[in-house]
């Protein structure tokens, strides 16, 4: 056996960055690196894996490898929302002969390998949008398009945010109800009025990304009381609920102790309200699911998938999955094999 095939690779190539992390199947990490986006429907797939295949080098090179394949990769990826776009992608990244055995799948289901250790169970993924999908103990899969509105989604920071100017304007135009939303987001973005929020959102002024950041005020603003505030992450509950019941059901597991993963941005956040309400909404539907917020990064999870297709041990699983449990400013101190890269800290 050469030494690359000793070696796995987990990719986390999402909408916003693309995590990359090399170990051997001892469970010991040998590097670590960030990149740009991995977005295949704006750039196209031989551009996207393009620039995968640049990281992925620079990746083995940190660790010590050659550019020969790998004995395995796990690459969980945006833009495989439908079983054609995974079946394109798997065949893609296959020719490309990163690994003598490779696997892709939907970047949700990274989230669901990061907390899992019986490798099955729900995961809903609440960031900038929302997903959910659902891996039964025989390997049945349950999962939802998320394509957006126009696959019935609703939530996440986009859409969390989008809902907060609403009422924000309407408030201060006298059209809605009273909230304490409007003078918060004038003062987070720096304006007198929601109208300028406004003007400036339309004219190019502020990046429309920029209304995810509003989720925090949604928090606080729920917490003192608000009650527009608290209607709104009202309706995020019901939908994070409602997706993780239907994959449940879908595979037969509602009377089951299955867990239910919970992670991206708004729900790793751990509002309590938000938190709560979903974990009431869980009990009513399958009493012996077990919710639990990740924190380990998506990246641990196409790492620890990749592990565990390779046979790894489960010594070798747990010492890998230590490694992302340390907090971030004692990584230099213990753990110097990690490669920074050039890009920003995962």
């Amino acid at each position: 056996m050469t030494a690359n095939e000793a070696v796995i690779l987990g990719v986390d190539g999402g909408n916003s960055k693309t995590d990359v992390v090399c170990a051997d199947t001892s469970g010991r990490l040998l590097a670590r690196r960030r990149g740009g986006p991995f977005r295949p429907q704006v750039d196209g797939i031989a551009p996207a894996l393009g620039a995968l295949e640049v990281l992925l080098r620079e990746t083995m090179a940190e660790a010590g490898l050659d550019s020969r394949p790998v004995g395995r990769l796990s690459a969980f990826l945006a833009g495989a929302d439908l079983p054609s776009e995974e079946a394109e992608l798997s065949d893609a990244v296959a020719a490309r002969g990163w690994a003598e055995h490779s696997h892709v799948a939907n970047d949700c289901f990274a989230l669901l390998h990061a907390g899992s250790t019986r490798g099955w169970g729900v995961a809903v993924v609440c960031g900038t949008g929302i997903n959910c999908v659902a891996v039964a103990p025989d390997g049945a899969t349950a999962r939802f398009p998320a394509l957006g509105a126009i696959s019935g989604d609703w939530g996440g920071g986009a859409d969390l945010g989008a809902e907060v100017l609403w009422h924000a304007v309407r408030d201060e135009d006298g059209r809605g109800p009273r909230t304490a939303l409007g003078p918060k987001v004038a003062a987070h973005f720096g304006t007198s009025t929601v109208a300028q929020v406004t003007e400036a959102l339309h004219t190019g002024r502020f990046e429309r990304s920029r209304l995810s950041s509003l989720t925090l005020l949604l928090f606080a603003s729920c917490a003192e009381g608000d009650p527009v505030a608290r209607a709104i992450l009202d309706r995020q509950a019901d939908e994070v609920t409602a997706m993780a019941l239907t994959a449940l059901r879908r595979l037969g597991l509602t009377d089951t102790d299955a867990e239910v993963f919970l992670g991206g941005g708004v729900l790793a956040a751990r509002d309590p309200y938000l938190t709560r309400r979903i974990e009431d909404g869980l009990a009513l539907g399958a009493p012996r699911v077990r919710p639990r917020v990740v924190t380990l990064p998506p990246v641990a999870g196409a790492a620890m998938h990749a592990l565990a297709g390779a046979g790894a041990d489960v010594g070798a699983q747990d010492r890998l999955r230590s490694r992302f449990e340390v907090p971030e400013e004692q990584e230099a101190d213990i753990r110097p094999e990690y490669a920074r890269g050039t890009g920003p800290r995962p």
